[in-house]
């Protein structure tokens, strides 16, 4: 599943919009609150990468050598 910048968005937007409509006066928090998703948001946005093996390793009798060539996305 590739990065999408706009599930990222979305996710730290409703962490804020949920701290914007609480009613009480807990500032700290309300900012530990944001962190946290935005923490969540974060890991979400890792996890979904994909990494695409191109090409670059050999193992010709022994350790695997040379350079992982690959792509993010």
């Amino acid at each position: 599943m590739p990065l999408v910048k706009a599930t990222i968005k979305d996710e730290v937007k409703a962490a804020f919009m949920q701290v914007i409509d609480q009613q009480d006066d807990d500032r700290e928090g309300a900012v530990d609150k944001v962190a946290d998703k935005i923490a969540d948001a974060v890991i979400n946005a890792i996890k979904s990468m994909q990494i695409t093996y191109s090409a670059g390793l050999t193992s010709p009798m022994g350790a695997v050598t040379g350079t992982f060539n690959y792509t993010i996305s």
